[in-house]
């Protein structure tokens, strides 16, 4: 299906285009209709935030059920976030979860820890929200409503440099730990303003983003200056992970796409997927690369994929449950934590059903 969604021209203004806008895009918030005038963002510091007391998430039972984006580990502690502002956090392995406080009911897209204690989170009205505590409370730094648009993924390099993307090119940096976020969207070559869906490090190399129409950005000066890459695919790509191999990068988006690279983007090869009913036809949206160097990629229709050689290869299960799929991690056991359409859901080191809570 297609959609209206508001591109920005040369005046400023938004002009509506169509492109293809699935389901759980939609969840995701990658794409959404943003139907007002874009001003440019100075940096803003936590002391410029509106003065007013913040607005609270709503603390409900049915929120380890309900729309999560993504999921991360703090130290042993598990923190996920979604739908409505909800943060919560797990110290029994996904067994049970908690409800962060946390100062915003906007939802919420990417999480991303440096150590079990200091942790980002990134999500709608550019808001950028941070813990110092491994997820249990959380405060807001940075937040742009005059932008209309989201912040869709987070990484930090340590507890003091960090980069945000999102929707319309964004990019944002910080030197200092979050305390002033400044926009460097100019030090890429995106004059199109292509949503930026995903960034990862890739090891020995630098940092990769990826996102709408098959863009693909590179720095191998860690986000000082950036190259843009002729990619494999002209479609939009959700996620990307570097592997335990220099330089070796798996990319991955709309229909089941995924790509390999072994020299940091420079050239490409298509990974065949195969099911038991032929080849993988759902999008993909999130991946992690697990400590033992195994990937894990998961998407619509409760897919979900793994690799043990790097990328070159993936079996494919597609869960019973066909609940569409956002991010994943593993416990200390090995078992996956899945997080999307009904919240939080272990499953087995292959992804076959273990539980639901």
């Amino acid at each position: 299906m297609s959609e209206p969604v508001m591109r920005r021209t040369s005046s400023g203004l938004h002009k509506p285009t169509f492109r293809f806008q699935s389901p759980l895009a939609k969840a995701l918030s990658l794409f959404s209709v943003l139907s007002a005038l874009a001003v440019g963002a100075a940096p803003i510091t936590a002391s410029a935030l509106a003065a007013d007391a913040p607005v609270l998430s709503i603390e409900s039972p049915k929120a380890v059920s309900s729309l999560l984006l993504d999921v991360a580990h703090a130290g042993k502690r598990l923190v996920a976030v979604g739908d409505r502002g909800h943060i919560l956090y797990s110290d029994d392995n996904g067994k049970s979860w908690t409800q962060a406080k946390v100062p915003t009911r906007q939802m919420l897209a990417a999480v991303y820890f440096v150590d079990d204690k200091k942790g980002w989170a990134v999500g709608h009205d550019s808001q950028i929200l941070a813990s110092e505590d491994g997820g249990a409370t959380w405060t807001l730094q940075f937040e742009d409503l005059e932008r209309e648009a989201p912040l869709l993924d987070v990484w930090f390099k340590d507890a003091s440099t960090g980069f945000a993307v999102g929707a319309y090119g964004a990019l944002l940096t910080t030197q200092d730990g979050g305390k002033n976020w400044e926009d460097v969207s100019d030090r890429l070559d995106n004059e199109d303003q292509y949503h930026l869906n995903a960034i990862t490090a890739v090891k020995d190399s630098g940092l990769f983003v990826v996102g709408e129409a098959g863009s693909m950005f590179r720095s191998a000066d860690w986000g000082q200056t950036w190259e843009r890459l002729e990619g494999p695919y002209e479609g939009s790509l959700f996620g990307v992970l570097g592997t335990a191999e220099p330089g070796v990068v798996i990319a991955y988006g709309l229909r089941g796409h995924l790509f390999r690279s072994t020299d940091f983007g420079g050239t490409w090869d298509t990974v065949s997927l195969k099911t038991t009913s032929g080849d993988l036809e759902f999008g993909l949206s999130g991946g992690a690369l697990l400590p033992d160097g195994t990937l894990v990629v998961v998407g619509h229709g409760g897919s979900v994929l793994k690799s043990i050689d790097n990328g070159r290869s993936f079996t494919v299960v597609n869960r019973s449950d066909r609940l569409s799929l956002a991010s994943v991690i593993a416990d200390e056991k090995g078992n996956l934590i899945l997080v999307g359409q009904g919240g939080v859901r272990v499953a087995s080191p292959t992804g076959a059903e273990l539980g639901q809570l």
